[in-house]
Order: structure tokens, then C-alpha cells, then sequence
């Protein structure tokens, strides 16, 4: 249990900063010079307790300013905390050390640059800088560029750092990380050489310097006196470790070590943050006191207690209980969508039912799991002429690969068209450099004709690669010739070397489902736009037939001027005009669009948690791993405690993805939200509309794990890996979906040469494209392509 002082007595007794703490918060601002953990759950008052504890310190003269290191995540956290401060104390507090990880690197190294090995004016490489300087060294060592990309090799080198490894420390498996060790190596020298640093290599080089200079160490753990450290469950393996040099655990320095933080909110993992730092802490610094701030201030009861009926289902974390004295408040609402567009038009609806109630724009929020599903949102939006800003991120037609793609699309329509052609003439890489590019543009200007129209003026080999690309362009243009508007996007995405490119990249996964949802994109907009889903997207004559009744084919008259447009031409307008319309201006009032992970931080009045589908959220990425699963577990934990007054929660019976129309269960996450909360817009035990989808949801909760069949001891929980009983499946399904298959049904067992024997759970797709979801018991649920994987059915 925490302590309950008495607020009141404490804070007449030391300072005017403590009244309306409440004890929890009073118990942390006063806590005694030794290692402390403070559990801070959402909406608790964290920033009030970090800030108010440095100012209490002072006040009373424990510290001195000097005395005090404070470290966030973020330059916003800390500013936001010096600002407080500033407020709170009547000095000046600037020169305090407080900031994030690689600002109070970079102050500490500039402070003993000699004992670092550094120039007195050391630069610092940002993340574009860095790619660049990876690359200057593959090229000095003649290495292939499409076997060593640049950015891949930064972020090896980065790893590296982060798990505090240096060239000789790395472990050589094989040719490949032997030669990434070589370059490593030479990226080292390189740098140093030329009195640079990045990112990775201020937190390492800092940390190395006190590992190995006691004086150093010694200095800096007698000065600073009280360590606080936000974000603690953000932490890696280096920040600790670094940490861990300012106040070494059992060391008997009198030192306070103030560790706040919130394992249910630890959702960066793919970023190398370890939650496991938080449980480390504790027992290797023999914490006596672990206080618990769950005094929430931000939601209502409703909201709060769906949060912690959910988050329990977590068997690896700390443990605490947000509560709330502003009442129960509204339920939570739940609506199922036929599909992601109607969806997207509740979505609509439902903001202009709160806008006019008066509630601002900006207070709205709308979150996805994937960045890919803000495409039916924003065209939503769009055509509705609600403002909107896709906050920490760019709008879909914005977004780098989209407009690569479209680029590629513009120049089959208009090869002339020069901005395009400057987009992607390099991308992928294809050995065009520069100066190449120069000596085109100059060829251009004095011909008057366009870049691609001049290629055949440049000579030598960036000629040559020149002419590759056109012919490129030309080829791909004769190849999709009579082919429907999707099958050119695909066609395009293939040729051109996109998908390849984001297949072996870092962050590809994401890149490659937005290439995926313009595929969508272009399929949703021949249908609304009434070309037909057969339309031929690129007419095989450059003058449109004569228009019948109907239009022409693979054609339709401009609602507006009467132009004939082809399919192709139409989609890249209708691109062009949601890219450049409706993102609001700065200051202006709009719907906030964002992913769960920009979210986390912020809060909102309403607040709508769209695409709860099973493989969606949580994302079938994780659902075959334990750890995996409580990431999206806290990552739908951080979702639902941004709301304030309004939670509403959404998915689809249908949804486009990866090309294909996909018959969806809702997440399992409805089954682990008390039902006294949540209020459904739709009948609870609708399942899905009708026909194919109805059915699958039907057998689904008969017999695949939810609440029902755990009860009745016939399948394990889904957090255990155990064999998967085969769950009830109607006939009419199994006959349509066997016929389509070889044989395979769904809720029938298969076997897999690699993974053994499995319930297969999905099947979708056609001929070579085919895929099926199986459940393998210990190995997981894994997605297969049929092509390729074989699977035998078992009787």
C-alpha cells in the first residue's frame, strides 16, 4: 500500500508547492535521497510530480541547482518541464541539467571533448547526414549499393551502439555481418577523422567515457544528488546502463535515483525501448519503495475501467488501477460497419453530430493502428469538407512511397512531364548521379524540350542508365496496354523496382501497406467514380471512342468541363486534389487523424478507435507471440486512455487489404472490455451482416477461442500456446471455399512440412495470389501463400 500523509500538515510544514497533492503525489514529491520507482499511470499528474518534486528540493535546500539531472525523451517533455519550472522558482532555470538522453550527451561531451577524442567543435550527423556518410565509405570500398544499402547499414551500425558493441565487440556469423563489421569499422574512422558524431555514437561515447575514466564518473556521481529519469519503460539497454554510471546501484552514495514511469504504456519496443529496465531497476537498486500514481485526472469511469479490465489480461507487468472521482460518465460506444467505407462515413457522421454540439474539432481524434487505414478516412473527410491534420505524420497522398508511385503512374500518361521524371529517374537507385542530372536539365533548357524527350543528348554511362530508365517507362507503358486501372498500379509497382526497395527496408512493412491501399485507393475511385472495376485504365488509342450511352469504355466525361479522361488520368486529378485540399492551416480548427503510437502523450475530448479486427489490431504481426500480443495490449491500453469524455470503438465486417476484400472478426479485444461499459450501436450478438462473413463470425465464436470455448475447457487462452481445436465451420461455407482451394476448408486441419499440423482459419484470394490464415498451435498463426506453402489437407 502507498502512504497517506497528511497532505495538509506536510505542506504547511515545508512548502506552498505541495497543497492539493494528493498522497500518493505528496509521497513522491517528498520521497527520501534514495532509489525510488514511481508507477505513473495515464492522466496521474506525472509532469506535475518530476516538476514539482525539483522545485520542492530547492526550496528547501536539500540541492542545489546544480545538484539536480533530470532526463525525458523528448525536447517538448523537456521543455515543458524547464517551463514549469521557470514558473515555480524565482531564479533562473536554464542552466539546469535537464534535458533528453542526446541533449545531455552531447553537453557532457562538449564539456570533456579531449578526454573524449573529439574536436572542441565536434558536429553531430542528423539521420540524412548519416546515410550520406555510410555511403561515402560503401563507395570507397567498392561495395554493391544493392547489397549494402546505406540505410540499412546505419541502422546496423546504430543497433550496434545501442547495445553499447563497437567493430571488434560484434559477433561475425557469417560473410555478410563480416562485411557490415568492415564497414562499421571504417564509418568509425571516417567519422572520426572528420570530427563528427551521430546520434547513437553521443550516448555510446558518453557512456564509454565514464566506464573509463573513475575521476570522471566519481565527479559527476558527487555532484548530481538527485537523478530523475521520465519515460523510464522508454528506456534501452545503453540509457540504462548509462544511468547506471551516474548512480551505480548498491553503492551507498546517499544518491536519490527517481525512476518514473508506466510499463502498461511501453509500446516502442520495435525502437529497442525494454520495459523489462523497469523490473531491473527495482531489484538491482533494492527499491523499498515502488508508489503507485492512479489517481486519474483526465477520463471519466467508463473509459478507465475498460482500461484496466483490458490491460489485466497482461501477466507481465507491475501492477496498478487508475481511478477516477469524476464519475462514471458516458458508456462507450460500439458500432459495426459493413464495410471500411461505411465505416468511414459513421466516422463522418458521428464528428458532425459532436461538432455541432459545440465541441471543437481539434478535441476529436481519430486513431488506427496501421498508417495505411487513414486513406478511406481522409477521402471520407475529403469529400465531406471537414478539416483534418494527420498529426506526427504525413496525409496518404503525401506520403514518400504514394507519390513515388504516383510519379511512376504520371510519367506512362505524360512522360514529358519533368518533376516526376526528377522523382524517380534515381529511385531506386540506378546509378544516376547528379552531375548526370545536371548535364540533362542544361541539355533540356537549350533544346526546349522536355528531360525525357533529351536523354539521347548525354553520352557515356549515365547516358546509358538514362536511356534504361525511359525504355523502362516505355516498356511499362506498351506492358499495361488494355489493363484495368489496378492492374497497372500493380503492374507499375513491380517494374519499377518499388516493392522490391521497401521489401528489404527498415521501415518497409508500413511503406508496402500503403502501397497496398493505393492499390485500394484506385480500386474504390473507378467504382464511385462510375469508370466500372473493369475499366481499362490507360486507353490503348490516344483519342477516346465516341461515347455510348453508358460512356465510353475504359472512359467518362469530367463532371465539370465534359473532358474525357481515361481512368488513369482521372485517379491521378483526384490525387492531386485530395493532396493538395483540406489539410488544415496552421492555428485552423480540424480532426485530428494520427496512429495509436503518435498518440501516446496526448489527449482528446473524443476520441474513436477504428479497425478493431483480428490481424488488424492487434496486428497479425504479433498474434502468433506472447510478447507480441501484450505490446498490442498496452498499445490498445494507450489508445483508450487519450479519451477525456467520449470513447468510440469501431470495425468492419469487410475491408480491403493487400489488394483483396477480407472478411474480418472482430478483435479480441471486445472480449476483454467489461460489457457494463460499452455501449453496442449495433445488436452484441449480430456477428455480421449476412452471407460468407456471417457465417465465418458465427463459427468463429462457436468454436475458435473466444469467450464461450475457453470456458468450456475446449481450447486454451489465446496468450497460450497450445494446440488449436478445430472449430465448427457451416456447410455452405466449407463447400464454396473448398471448391475455390484444392480441397482446403476453413476450420479443417492441414499439414505443413515446417510448422506440422494446423486449423486453418482464412482463406482468401485467387489462383496464384491465394493465401490462408493457419493456426499451428506452438508455432502460431502465420499467413502462407498457397503457391508456395502447399498445405495438405487432413481428414
Amino acid at each position: 500500500m502507498n502512504p497517506a500523509p497528511d497532505v495538509d500538515a506536510v505542506a504547511a510544514q515545508h512548502s506552498p508547492l505541495l497543497k492539493n497533492l494528493n498522497p500518493e503525489q505528496l509521497a513522491a514529491v517528498t520521497a527520501a535521497p534514495e532509489p525510488a520507482l514511481i508507477l505513473a499511470g495515464a492522466g496521474s499528474g506525472k509532469t506535475r510530480v518530476l516538476t514539482t518534486r525539483i522545485a520542492w528540493l530547492l526550496q528547501t535546500g536539500q540541492v542545489s541547482p546544480g545538484g539536480v539531472m533530470a532526463v525525458t525523451f523528448t525536447n517538448k517533455a523537456a521543455k515543458e518541464m524547464l517551463t514549469r519550472l521557470s514558473t515555480m522558482l524565482p531564479f533562473n532555470v536554464r542552466g539546469m541539467w535537464i534535458g533528453t538522453f542526446h541533449g545531455l550527451c552531447n553537453r557532457f561531451l562538449r564539456a570533456h571533448w579531449k578526454l573524449a577524442n573529439l574536436p572542441q567543435a565536434f558536429q553531430i550527423l542528423d539521420a540524412s547526414d548519416t546515410t550520406s556518410a555510410v555511403k561515402r565509405v560503401i563507395k570507397a570500398m567498392n561495395l554493391d549499393e544493392e547489397r549494402f544499402v546505406p540505410k540499412q547499414v546505419g541502422w546496423f551500425i546504430a543497433g550496434c551502439k545501442e547495445e553499447a558493441l563497437r567493430p571488434g565487440d560484434v559477433e561475425q556469423r557469417d560473410e555478410q555481418t563480416r562485411k557490415l563489421v568492415e564497414i562499421y569499422a571504417n564509418y568509425e574512422d571516417q567519422c572520426q577523422r572528420e570530427g563528427v558524431v551521430d546520434f547513437a555514437e553521443l550516448m555510446l561515447r558518453s557512456y564509454e567515457l565514464l566506464r573509463d575514466h573513475p575521476a570522471v564518473r566519481e565527479h559527476y556521481q558527487h555532484r548530481f544528488r538527485h537523478i530523475l529519469v521520465d519515460e523510464f519503460q522508454d528506456t534501452n539497454k545503453l540509457q540504462y546502463a548509462w544511468l547506471k554510471m551516474f548512480a551505480p546501484p548498491g553503492a551507498g552514495t546517499g544518491q536519490s535515483l527517481l525512476a518514473v514511469g508506466d510499463d502498461d504504456q511501453s509500446i516502442y519496443a520495435f525502437r529497442g525501448a525494454r520495459v523489462g529496465n523497469m523490473a531491473d531497476f527495482e531489484r538491482e537498486y533494492r527499491v523499498k519503495r515502488v508508489i503507485k500514481l492512479e489517481q486519474n485526472y483526465r477520463s471519466f469511469g467508463h473509459i478507465l475501467d475498460a482500461a484496466n479490465e483490458l490491460i489485466s489480461r497482461n501477466t507481465q507487468r507491475l501492477g496498478k488501477t487508475l481511478r477516477t472521482d469524476a464519475g462514471q460518465g458516458e458508456p462507450i460506444r460500439v458500432n459495426e460497419a459493413p464495410s471500411d467505407f461505411a465505416e468511414a462515413q459513421w466516422l463522418i457522421e458521428e464528428i458532425q453530430q459532436l461538432h455541432r454540439g459545440g465541441l471543437d474539432r481539434q478535441e476529436i481524434a481519430v486513431l488506427y493502428r496501421s498508417n495505411a487505414q487513414s486513406r478511406v478516412i481522409e477521402s471520407a473527410l475529403f469529400n465531406s469538407g471537414i478539416p483534418y491534420r494527420v498529426y506526427g505524420g504525413l496525409r496518404f497522398f503525401e506520403r514518400a512511397e504514394v507519390k513515388h508511385a504516383l510519379a511512376y503512374l504520371r510519367l506512362l500518361e505524360n512522360p514529358n512531364d519533368d518533376t516526376s521524371f526528377l522523382r524517380v529517374v534515381n529511385f531506386p537507385t540506378r546509378g544516376i548521379g547528379a552531375k548526370t542530372l545536371e548535364n540533362l536539365q542544361d541539355a533540356a533548357k537549350a533544346s526546349g524540350r522536355s528531360l525525357y524527350q533529351s536523354v539521347s543528348a548525354i553520352a557515356g554511362k549515365g547516358g546509358a542508365n538514362l536511356l534504361a530508365f525511359t525504355n523502362l517507362i516505355d516498356s511499362t507503358r506498351n506492358l499495361t496496354q488494355g489493363m484495368t486501372l489496378r492492374e497497372i498500379i500493380e503492374q507499375v509497382l513491380e517494374t519499377s523496382g518499388l516493392l522490391d526497395f521497401y521489401r528489404t527496408d527498415k521501415d518497409g512493412a508500413e511503406r508496402l501497406e500503403n502501397l497496398d491501399e493505393l492499390v485500394n485507393a484506385a480500386e474504390a475511385f473507378v467504382m464511385q467514380e462510375g469508370f466500372g472495376k473493369n475499366a481499362v485504365g490507360l486507353p490503348v488509342d490516344e483519342v477516346a471512342p465516341p461515347l455510348t450511352a453508358a460512356g465510353a469504355p475504359g472512359a467518362v466525361p469530367d463532371a465539370e468541363t465534359g473532358e474525357i479522361m481515361s481512368p488513369l488520368v482521372a485517379f491521378l486529378t483526384h490525387a492531386s486534389l485530395e493532396a493538395g485540399d483540406n489539410q488544415a492551416q496552421a492555428g485552423q480548427d480540424a480532426v485530428q487523424l494520427m496512429t495509436v503510437h503518435s498518440a501516446k502523450g496526448l489527449e482528446f475530448d473524443a476520441v474513436f478507435i477504428t479497425g478493431l479486427e483480428e490481424g488488424l489490431f492487434p496486428h497479425e504481426n504479433a498474434m502468433s507471440d506472447h510478447d507480441g500480443l501484450e505490446e498490442e495490449r498496452r498499445l490498445m491500453y494507450v489508445a483508450i486512455t487519450r479519451a477525456r469524455k467520449k470513447l468510440s470503438l469501431s470495425f468492419c465486417q469487410t475491408r480491403m487489404l493487400h489488394g483483396q476484400t477480407r472478411y474480418n472478426v472482430k478483435s479480441r479485444f471486445f472480449d476483454e472490455l467489461p460489457e457494463e461499459s460499452l455501449k453496442w450501436l449495433t445488436p452484441r450478438n449480430q456477428g455480421f451482416g449476412s452471407g460468407f462473413a456471417r457465417e465465418y463470425q458465427q463459427a468463429w465464436e462457436r468454436g475458435s477461442g473466444l469467450k464461450g470455448m475457453v470456458g468450456a475447457g475446449r481450447v486454451p487462452q489465446r496468450d497460450q500456446r497450445a494446440a488449436w481445436v478445430e472449430p465448427p465451420v457451416p456447410a455452405s461455407m466449407k463447400q464454396k471455399v473448398s471448391e475455390e482451394h484444392g480441397g482446403l476448408r476453413v476450420g479443417k486441419g492441414v499439414f505443413h512440412t515446417k510448422f506440422g499440423e494446423g486449423v486453418l482459419l482464412t482463406l482468401e484470394g485467387a489462383g496464384a495470389d491465394a493465401r490462408a490464415q493457419v493456426n499451428f498451435g506452438r508455432h502460431g498463426t502465420k499467413w502462407l501463400a498457397l503457391s508456395v506453402a502447399k498445405l495438405t489437407p487432413i481428414d
